[in-house]
Order: structure tokens, then C-alpha cells, then sequence
């Protein structure tokens, strides 16, 4: 059987070879073209910023060589150096070392990385705005990754030839289903439920108000420290963060180490909760500690604040102080807790005028939906947590790896709309905490007078509370402090129990006056702060009881209402 001669229409390799080269010799010229350009120095025309000042020309000639030299790589391998190891996870795979798709990739690095250097440059700007700026840049900069796009991405195109579609059909189904849910999925439905593999520390919810659960956990040890510890998780995420499956539950492991602990578990809002005020979640941590210390007839209580949480136990301390019942509380805990918001990190990007008024509009019938928050902290790491699922998801069809901390992440928790808008406004906005301008229930409160013994715990990758907005604590109160630096962010930092083995943290026990002096003279010790902290604990008291009676849940004067984890942590 004779050859079938070769359609005329189809390019031969000769071909595709001449017309490439055709093409990346006319890129050659336009950009010798431009580079020439920018190097004239036509006299007469005004410089304009932004547009033909000459450091805005510094910039392009810049970026034309750079794009220039880039191409001269493309058209000739053999002369191309070395290239630098890659070190983007985006851009890991295999495939992006291919010619073709190792230009798309270092395109798109040249581009964004000159969009990045335009931004340092522009003047005029004060310090926020060049920082929203920055962040804005930086957002769009990852959304414009060549991985999100079907056609710039040979991970993608080759799934696809091998599922003949079926990667993008799978895709498509998860991207309408987050478009139903009204968040981006990042683990698989029925993965995780509460009281199966995660929140399945034993204990009995012992006290119900409109606007929080009280839950008490079973002792696990035959003795217990005599002054026991009461838990504020942040009201913007459900409480079993610190409740995940059994090996990292700080709440277990704090029952373990002969601890009687109890959690304040914040009811998710709704049309009911509109009034809701800051006034209304002081008085409820107020009413907790005094409802612990009635129930099992001690002094006082030690206390754990979280985020924002820890923000309001800040200034729950300051209203006792005021009040002369400082004595109430043995001592506080601070988890990546701010109360001076001048630093207060990129949250501040959506605090502006315009976004308030979309928070108000957002909320008509007096509170938040939670995955508008949801929403919120994602964009804070778009990269890892909105752009990498449409990647490995929606285009390449995925399945979702089940991980508790995701499943949390995406467990929203609706607001109340007036203390939220106040929160925005009063703390991020104005700071008004550390002016001395707040008041609860018309008693003005004041941190400088707070003389409870501290523990403040900071992340060092702290996104939301950073580290150095979290030091500042320690300039406010006037009573003994320790401050921990903690390994990792805002979550990992915090959640990080000793049988990992992960991370590390930092002590010094000196007086320092800023971050930078405590961490220059800083002892470092490998794993987890949690052991610190108990021992710390201790030294304030190590007087142990019976664990029986009113410490085991339902047996003293709060009766059992349920199981944990209760009601509360479920509700929508």
C-alpha cells in the first residue's frame, strides 16, 4: 500500500521551526525597537510621573531587557545559562520545564515582579495606602498565574487529552457547587463530622444563654489543679479549633495535664442576636468566670482568650480592675490576641470607609453572614487557599483531601452586625482600646491598670494578628508577663501539640521594650510552648483537689443540659 502523501494544509516541523523563529524575531526587533526608544533623551517634552519621568524610564528599559534577554533565551537553548532552581510549588511540576510553557512561567514572574517593583516606586502615597496598594498588586498578580488557566497550564492540558474532558467536567461540577455553597470547598463532604473524629473530648454542656454554651470536660486524671481554667475562643470561628481530632486538641491535652476545663462556645447569630454589643460579650465573659467559680466554690479562675476573644478578655480584666474584682481571675492567656491595632496586620486592607458601608449593606437583617468573613480570610492567602483549589480542583478535577483544619477553616459562623461594625470601626479603625476612650456598661476601662499575671503567646508568620501588634500587650498591662514567641502563624502556632514535634519557639526572660530586642537576645526551644505554658501555670499555684463532685460535669450544682460539643457549635 503506497504512502498517503502528506496534507498540504498540516505544518511540518521545518515549518513550525521557521514560523517560531519569525515570530520571536519580530518580539526581537519591537523590543530593540522600544529599548532604543528609551534610551533617546528627547529635549522639550515635560517628564511625567508615572509615564516619562526618568525613574518610570529607568523602569521600562529595565523591563525590555529584561523581556528582551528572556526571548534571546527562548530562540536559543544552547546559550541560555543555567537555569535557577524553581522554587514557586506552583511551577514544580515537571511540565513547566518544557520550552514553551518555561517561557509562559518566566513571562508571567517578569511581569509580575516589575507590576510588584512599580508599586515600591510610586510616591505620594502615605504608608496604608502603599500598602493596600502592595496587597492589591500582589492579589492580582497571583490571580493571573499561568497554573489557573486551562490553556497556560501543561498539567492541566495534558489531563485533560488523558480523561478526554472528563478532569474539567469533575471541575466544573465542584466549581457550581461552591458557587451554590457560597465558598470555595476545600475538603470533601461527610470527611468530618463533630463527635465522630473531631470535638470528641468528653464533657457535658452545663449552662445555656442566648448568646453562648458553657461546656465541661471530664477529668481524665485522679487529681486536678485546684483553680480551674475557663476557654474564650474567637466568637468568628466555631470553638473546636482547639478541639480537632484527639492528637491535636489542646482541650484534651489540657484535661490530660490534671487541668478542669471549661469552654465558652459563642452561638452563631442571627435575626435574634441584632442588638448584640461589645457591652453584651464582656459581660458574658464577666458571667462565665462567675458562674466557674460559683459552681466548683473557688476564688478565682485562670483564663484563656484567643484572637479576638483575647482582645475582649483584655478588656474584661480591665473592667474587674475597675471594679475592684481583679481577684476574680488567677490569670489570662493570650493566643495571637491584639488590643493596640496601630500594626494590626492585612486585615486593615478591608477597613475603609466604602468597605463599612458594604458590611452595613450586607447585613439587613442584623447580622453577618459568616462566609462573607470566610471570604475575608481567604483573600489574606489567595495562593493557597482560593487560587490552588480552582488549580488542583476545578481544573484538574481532584478529588478533596480531607484535613480537619480546612474543614474548620470553611465551618463559617455568622456575626452580629452592630458589634461587628463597631469591632471594625472602634478597634481596627480608630483604636480606641489603648486611648483610653472605651467604656463597658459606662465604666471606662483601662488596660495600664490590669495587674493580672499574663502569659501572651504571638505567631512569627502571623498574618491576621502579627507579632509585633501582639508585643504591644506587653507595654499595656501593668502586672507580671511572659511573652512566647511561638513558631508558625495564627493557627499552626497555636495548635501545635508536643507529640508533633513541630516548629519551635522563643523566651527571654529580660525586660525589653520591643520585639526586635527580645528576639536578638531570645533563647529558642524546639518543638511545642505548650509544656512552657503549663509549667507557668503551675508556678501560680499548684494546689491540686479531688477530681469528683463538681468536677466531673453534671455533678455539682450546673446540671448536664448534653454532650458535648454541644448545640451551639452546630447551629447555622
Amino acid at each position: 500500500m503506497a504512502d498517503t502523501p502528506p496534507d498540504a494544509s498540516t505544518p511540518t516541523l521545518p515549518d513550525l521551526q521557521h514560523w517560531t523563529w519569525v515570530m520571536g524575531r519580530a518580539q526581537q526587533m519591537m523590543m530593540e525597537q522600544g529599548l532604543a526608544a528609551m534610551q533617546a533623551k528627547p529635549e522639550g517634552i515635560p517628564a511625567i510621573p508615572g509615564f516619562t519621568d526618568p525613574a518610570t524610564l529607568e523602569r521600562a528599559r529595565d523591563f525590555w531587557a529584561e523581556s528582551l534577554t528572556l526571548w534571546q533565551r527562548f530562540l536559543d537553548p544552547a546559550k541560555a545559562p543555567e537555569p535557577a532552581p524553581v522554587t514557586d510549588k506552583r511551577f514544580k511540576a515537571p511540565q513547566w520545564r518544557e520550552p514553551v510553557f518555561d517561557l509562559i512561567r518566566q513571562s508571567y514572574e517578569l511581569i509580575g515582579d516589575h507590576m510588584l517593583r512599580g508599586v515600591e516606586a510610586v510616591d505620594g502615597l502615605d504608608p496604608k495606602q502603599k500598602e493596600q496598594l502592595r496587597f492589591a498588586t500582589k492579589g492580582f498578580v497571583d490571580a493571573m498565574s499561568p497554573t489557573n488557566f486551562a490553556l497556560t497550564n501543561p498539567q492541566v492540558i495534558e489531563k485533560t487529552i488523558e480523561t478526554r474532558g472528563e478532569n474539567l467536567l469533575k471541575g466544573l461540577q465542584n466549581m457550581m457547587a461552591d458557587l451554590a455553597r457560597g465558598q470555595v470547598t476545600h475538603t470533601p463532604d461527610g470527611a468530618f463530622e463533630l463527635g465522630r473524629n473531631l470535638a470528641m473530648t468528653p464533657g457535658k454542656v452545663v449552662k445555656r444563654t442566648p448568646l453562648y454554651e458553657l461546656i465541661q470536660y471530664s477529668p481524665t486524671t485522679d487529681k486536678v489543679l485546684a483553680t480551674p481554667l475557663v476557654i474564650f475562643p474567637p466568637w468568628i470561628n466555631r470553638f473546636y479549633i482547639l478541639d480537632l481530632t484527639p492528637e491535636k486538641s489542646f482541650i484534651r491535652w489540657a484535661v490530660e495535664q490534671g487541668i478542669t476545663v471549661f469552654m465558652v462556645s459563642w452561638k452563631s447569630a442571627d435575626s435574634s442576636m441584632k442588638d448584640v454589643v461589645w457591652d453584651d460579650y464582656v459581660g458574658a465573659q464577666v458571667e462565665a468566670i462567675d458562674t466557674v467559680r460559683a459552681a466548683l466554690e473557688v476564688p478565682a479562675v485562670h483564663t484563656i482568650g484567643y484572637c479576638v476573644a483575647g482582645t475582649t478578655l483584655a478588656a474584661t480584666l480591665a473592667l474587674l480592675a475597675a471594679r475592684g474584682e481583679a481577684a476574680k481571675v488567677a490569670s489570662a492567656t493570650f493566643f495571637t490576641a491584639q488590643v493596640d491595632f496601630a500594626q494590626a496586620g492585612e486585615l486593615q486592607h478591608f477597613i475603609d470607609d466604602e468597605q463599612l458601608k458594604m458590611v452595613t449593606s450586607l447585613s439587613p437583617e442584623g447580622f453577618l453572614d459568616g462566609r462573607y468573613m470566610a471570604t475575608t480570610f481567604n483573600l489574606l492567602r489567595g495562593r493557597d487557599l482560593i487560587w490552588n483549589y480552582v488549580t488542583q480542583n476545578y481544573l484538574l478535577g481532584q478529588d478533596y483531601v480531607p484535613f480537619d483544619l480546612l474543614h474548620w477553616n470553611g465551618d463559617t459562623t455568622n456575626l452580629p452586625a452592630k458589634w461587628h461594625l463597631s469591632y471594625l470601626t472602634d478597634l481596627y479603625r480608630d483604636n480606641l482600646l489603648v486611648t483610653g476612650t472605651m467604656a463597658v456598661d459606662g465604666t471606662p476601662i483601662d488596660l495600664t491598670k490590669v495587674s493580672t499575671p499574663s502569659y501572651v503567646q504571638a505567631g512569627r508568620e502571623d498574618h491576621i494578628a502579627p507579632a509585633e501588634s501582639v508585643w504591644k500587650l506587653t507595654q499595656l498591662f501593668a502586672g507580671p508577663l511572659k511573652f512566647v514567641l511561638a513558631g508558625s502563624g495564627h493557627i499552626a502556632g497555636v495548635v501545635n501539640p508536643p507529640a508533633a514535634g513541630k516548629y519551635q519557639y522563643w523566651t527571654n526572660p529580660g525586660a525589653h521594650t520591643t520585639l526586635a530586642d527580645f528576639v536578638a537576645g531570645a533563647t529558642e526551644t524546639k518543638g511545642s510552648w505548650w509544656p512552657d505554658w503549663v509549667e507557668w501555670l503551675r508556678a501560680l499555684g499548684a494546689k491540686t483537689v479531688a477530681a469528683d463532685g463538681a468536677r466531673l460535669p453534671g455533678e455539682g450544682a450546673l446540671e448536664a443540659i448534653g454532650d458535648a460539643p454541644g448545640e451551639y457549635v452546630k447551629s447555622r
